[in-house]
């Protein structure tokens, strides 16, 4: 019975999240970069692009975007990530329809900065919270698995693509560059309040190590078993020693708490890695 109130717990919290989430992004969208002719980078800085040339509905164009990349991220990551992320895109959609676009600021350089923190603030909620805005967040997610470099810096490099093209189709250098100044504002607030490219040290100890091992091997990340003796009780138990980057931790402490939730978990701050930090499988 706790248990099962836990997860409903979790799960509601996890539902608040994402549902504040989309409405921030949507309210910076809306309010901030839509009527200023803004760019936000990604997918819905294409879906801008598109929507300001062929004067079509932008929030259906993000998620008629997002549903190849949302496929994409559905064989390549945790199931129980891109479901959020759905919800994410398709909140985020419903709430375009119903906030007005309109100017909260008239001047752009406003615009631009506060419309790039809020949509930011959103992308990190999402990502902190276990899952995404999607677009570009699971492009960056699906690299940083394989790549040890941060989410932020992934985004401003595929962003970076959207402003060569805006700059191609519309020949508008300023807005252009405004667009770069809420761009890179948002790849501050997702480094900030997601991962700050942290790694951790995770210690396991659990008297469920075959089923906890079947449950984390399938991630790229190297276990290591230690043999430990409980000071007070004299039992026997192990313990298993992994290192994950700080957005990969979302999804970890699910799995740990689906296989045993009565684990001792320790989480300490890693200040470096030698060697290999990911698990390669063997050919």
């Amino acid at each position: 019975m706790t248990s099962v109130t836990f997860n409903k717990k979790q799960f509601l919290l996890r539902l608040i999240m994402f549902t504040l989430s989309s409405a921030c992004i949507s309210f910076g969208f809306n309010m901030l970069l839509i009527p200023s002719q803004l760019l936000s980078g990604g997918v819905s800085g294409v879906a801008m692009l598109i929507g300001y040339i062929s004067h079509s509905n932008i929030g259906w164009l993000y998620l008629v975007l997002n549903l190849p990349i949302l496929i994409w991220g559905w064989f390549s990551l945790g199931k129980r990530f891109v479901v959020w992320s759905i919800y994410s895109v398709i909140t985020a959609t419903f709430f375009m329809q119903i906030i007005p676009v309109h100017a909260l600021a008239d001047d752009i350089l406003l615009a631009s900065v506060f419309g790039g923190i809020v949509v930011g603030f959103a992308s990190g909620l999402a990502l902190r919270s276990g899952g995404s805005t999607g677009g570009f967040d699971i492009i960056a997610s699906i690299i940083t698995q394989k790549k040890d470099v941060p989410v932020g810096v992934i985004l401003s490099a595929l962003n970076a693509f959207v402003i060569v093209v805006h700059i191609m189709f519309t020949g508008n250098w300023e807005l252009a560059l405004y667009s770069l100044v809420a761009i890179f504002c948002v790849g501050r607030l997702i480094d900030s309040i997601h991962i700050k490219h942290l790694k951790v040290t995770v210690f396991i100890i659990t008297t469920k190590t075959e089923e906890m091992l079947q449950s984390l091997l399938s991630h790229p990340r190297g276990i290591t078993i230690i043999k430990t003796r409980g000071a007070y009780t004299s039992s026997d138990r192990d313990m298993l020693m992994t290192v994950r980057t700080r957005y990969e931790l979302a999804e970890l402490k699910k799995n740990i708490l689906s296989v045993d939730n009565q684990a001792f978990v320790t989480i300490v701050e890693t200040v470096g890695v030698l060697g290999e930090f990911r698990k390669y499988k063997e050919t």
